[in-house]
């Protein structure tokens, strides 16, 4: 059941508890924990934190710790599932969802022991009416007896036959009533999507019970714009939730805008401010991040030697010199940094690229620190998605958790290089699919394999990095054909998983539109294909629409999905 008052029914009744954190693999949820973690800190909660990145994790956690927990709480993964069925619990066993996956599931919001969500009470749900999805069971029972043999007296026969017909305008119903509820249910959960950041959730309960800081109000932000990093809600939605946390940011740090009361350098403040749409570009050279920009490079199609030359002519047009622009961005002369944004911005609107500019939240400590936060989405998920070092997947989060935190720059550091690394094999794939036509046209969704053997391939069996590909390839590719059909189509992409096991990881991705409201059905399709073949998949990702398949069953499951969406 939603919870309408955090602090009441969530918070006051897990302070004298010991509770299990059980988190997913994202920077939303890993913001949504440290904000928690920090609340947690002020009240002395005790807690056990368990780092999950799919359904099995998930289950063999619970099953792990069960007996000694009776209260869990999950960020980012449980809420689009039966979750009492999945996890069989006892009775006196209370779960608190913060999840930003959408559709909820209708058992889920209907269980009014066990299960707690916690949601934005403004939130969009559409969750169907209790009547129309549930029956009581004495509806369900039917009289068997009372079989007439012909030999009753005639008022008996008659009170019979109204019987019968009573019964089967009742089974007639109940045949009517399950039809609808299918219907319902199918067009409810047909469509996966997110909803509002766990991140900022945890904010709002922390600013009802008045202890929020300025470093949990900066979590959020980061949450937020991871959501907008990873293409996961829509600009309308992304500028609403600047709007609110605006707010909170000018409650936070006024005191820097009054010279007498300003606060020391060392003291951390965050700024609101419309930046470039340029990765990294403040920690790289403008060049290197111009070029592996997905925005930039698939405007001016940097893969193909027209798009380079487009380049130069940008920069050009700037009145930029190549040296300055090559040179990391800190070494820059200071006169052209000063009217930077606006220069690149003019030049932009002449090429095409209109949206270079975005609301954005920077952070400040010190006098060489500065951050914005999408700086920090690509450090974090870099640090969480590490293939460089083998070791255990919970050391990655961990490190990716404490980079969060302002004392560990070195770790930030850490995955702002790898980020690059991350960036330059994106744009480096996406380049060699779209020089080698390995995006192909499947009918109702373009397709691309990885094959084994392509460079920075098992980066790529990670879920958010194949996911960032799977975008930014199907936004290039949208920008280099000339074919309108293809424009206006889905993305399936598939990569090597585990070569000794012969399993491909497999992505669906929604069509590249102007009016995109960022609803994804590949989770529903994909399940219906592997059913109707009966391919082997593991649908252990908490987005749906992330799959593992066996390298053999690959051609059937895609004939299945072809002839299912045709």
């Amino acid at each position: 059941m939603f919870v309408s008052d955090c602090r009441r029914d969530f918070y006051d009744l897990i302070v004298t508890q010991r509770v299990l954190l059980l988190v997913a693999s994202d920077v939303d949820a890993l913001c949504a924990c440290k904000i928690l973690q920090a609340l947690f800190q002020c009240d002395h909660v005790q807690y056990t934190l368990v780092p999950v990145s799919g359904w099995q994790e998930l289950e063999t956690a619970f099953l792990e710790h069960k007996d000694q927990f009776k209260y869990f709480v999950l960020i980012n993964c449980g809420a689009n599932v039966d979750l009492l069925e999945v996890l069989q619990p006892e009775e006196d066993t209370f779960f608190f969802v913060c999840d930003s996956h959408r559709p909820i599931n209708v058992v889920n919001v209907y269980n009014d022991t066990q299960i707690k969500l916690l949601v934005k009470q403004d939130d969009d749900l559409d969750v169907p009416a209790y009547d129309d999805i549930f029956r009581d069971e004495e509806d369900e029972e039917e009289d068997s007896e009372n079989e007439s043999d012909g030999s009753e007296p005639l008022e008996k026969r008659r009170r019979l036959e109204e019987e019968v017909i009573e019964r089967t305008m009742k089974r007639r119903e109940r045949r009517e009533w399950e039809a609808r509820r299918r219907e319902i249910l199918f067009d409810y959960e047909q469509y996966e999507y997110h909803g509002t950041s766990s991140a900022m959730v945890m904010f709002d309960l922390a600013w009802i019970m008045s202890k929020d800081l300025n470093d949990m109000l900066w979590w959020a932000i980061v949450g937020l714009t991871d959501q907008w990093v990873q293409d996961k809600i829509t600009q309308m939605k992304y500028v609403t939730d600047i709007g609110i946390l605006q707010r909170h940011v000018s409650r936070h740090n006024h005191r820097n805008e009054d010279e007498e009361n300003s606060l020391s350098i060392d003291c951390m403040r965050i700024a609101f401010e419309y930046d470039l749409r340029l990765a990294l570009y403040q920690h790289w050279s403008l060049y290197e991040s111009l070029c592996n920009t997905s925005y930039t490079s698939a405007s001016l199609k940097l893969w193909s030697v027209q798009g380079q030359k487009r380049l130069q002519e940008f920069l050009a047009d700037m009145g930029l010199p190549l040296k300055q622009v090559k040179q990391k961005f800190n070494s820059m002369d200071v006169s052209l940094k000063e009217n930077l944004r606006e220069m690149i911005e003019e030049s932009a609107n002449k090429f095409g690229m209109k949206d270079l500019r975005v609301q954005t939240f920077s952070i400040h400590f010190g006098f060489k620190n500065k951050f914005s936060a999408s700086d920090i989405v690509y450090a974090t998920t870099s640090l969480m998605e590490n293939v460089e070092k083998e070791g255990l997947e919970t050391t990655s989060f961990i490190k990716a958790l404490d980079s969060l935190s302002r004392g560990n720059l070195d770790k930030l550091h850490q995955g702002l290089d790898l980020a690059k690394k991350q960036l330059r094999a994106i744009q480096q794939t996406v380049a060699s699919c779209i020089c080698t036509n390995l995006v192909i046209s499947q009918g109702p969704f373009l397709y691309c394999a990885l094959m084994e053997g392509t460079p920075d391939v098992k980066l790529f069996s990670k879920p958010v990095s194949l996911c960032l590909l799977s975008k930014y390839l199907l936004k290039s590719f949208v920008c280099s054909t000339k074919n309108k059909r293809c424009k206006l189509l889905p993305l399936v992409m598939a990569a090597p998983m585990d070569v000794e096991q012969g399993t491909v990881i497999m992505v669906g991705i929604p069509p590249e539109t102007e009016s995109s409201d960022k609803k994804n059905f590949f989770g529903r399709a994909f399940e219906k294909a592997a059913e109707s073949t009966n391919s082997r998949t593991l649908h252990n990702h908490f987005e749906m629409s992330i799959i593992e398949l066996k390298t053999e069953d690959r051609s059937k499951f895609l004939d299945a999905l072809i002839s299912l969406l045709s």
